[in-house]
């Protein structure tokens, strides 16, 4: 997840592509050059274990455009397949960029 707002924070759409799960991904990941991300903080993540196949992470990321500023608050849903982490979907609990 913090590897996921790095990206977003730094505009790198090729790494947010890359870890997000195929089945689930946009053919076109957009990233707004104004917004800035300012602040990210973990709700909730439950530890896995061996035998794990997926997870829910919720967190709320800051963020500012121009004199705006909003909080995202989100539960993002990962799934773990051929040794790796990918993002498949998100349930967006507040205001904010889906």
């Amino acid at each position: 997840m913090r590897s996921r707002y790095s990206a977003f924070a730094l505009g790198d759409a090729r790494y947010l592509a890359d870890t997000w799960h195929p089945r689930t991904r946009p053919e076109r990941i957009d990233i707004d050059p104004d917004v800035h991300w300012v602040g990210l903080r973990i709700l909730d993540a439950p530890a896995v274990g061996a035998g794990t196949t997926g997870g829910i992470v919720e967190f709320r990321a800051r963020w500012r455009r121009g004199a705006e500023a909003e909080e995202q608050h989100e539960r993002s849903r990962f799934r773990l397949a051929a040794g790796r982490w990918w993002y498949l979907e998100a349930e967006t609990a507040g205001s904010g960029i889906p």
